[in-house]
């Protein structure tokens, strides 16, 4: 059973999580889950812009709030996925995480920053790395199932 999180994208129109007959290839627990005794909750992400320049830094923020009566610790985790270019590109792959430790019932605001260096990848067509322009999504949360998304566009 496949454990990692950044499958690529294929041509064959299949759910990631439905290669066996009788039941689902997804993992039991997605990459990047943690366990905890408190429970968590993410909301408002919103970018410091809907542009990426070759050189600039993207900053996403989130409101993490710890809704149990204990405090504990949670990895906030960003995962983003190029939507066109000249290979194909995983479907997430984690680019930030931050670890804050909330009191019971707390509230705090994370900032995760996203360079524009960190969105270049391999190219097996010209070997090197390269950094092409292009929308991107972006999803926070606290494991590769992050459910919180937005886009964004690099440009040259």
């Amino acid at each position: 059973m496949p454990i990692f999180y950044n499958t690529n994208l294929t041509q064959i129109p299949n759910s990631p999580n439905t290669r066996y007959w009788d039941e689902s290839s997804a993992p039991l627990y997605p990459f990047g889950y943690g366990l905890s005794y408190a429970k968590f909750a993410l909301d408002h992400l919103r970018l410091d812009a809907t542009s990426l320049a070759g050189e600039g830094t993207l900053h996403a923020t989130v409101d993490v709030h710890n809704s149990s009566a204990v405090a504990a610790d949670e990895v906030v985790q960003m995962y983003t996925h190029q939507r066109a270019g000249s290979a194909s590109r995983p479907v997430r792959e984690l680019k930030g995480f931050q670890k804050v430790h909330l009191a019971a019932h707390e509230t705090r605001t994370v900032t995760l920053d996203l360079p524009a260096a960190s969105l270049s990848f391999w190219s097996p067509a010209t070997h090197k790395n390269e950094l092409e322009p292009g929308d991107f999504d972006l999803w926070v949360g606290d494991s590769s199932d992050a459910p919180l998304h937005t886009t964004f566009r690099l440009n040259r």
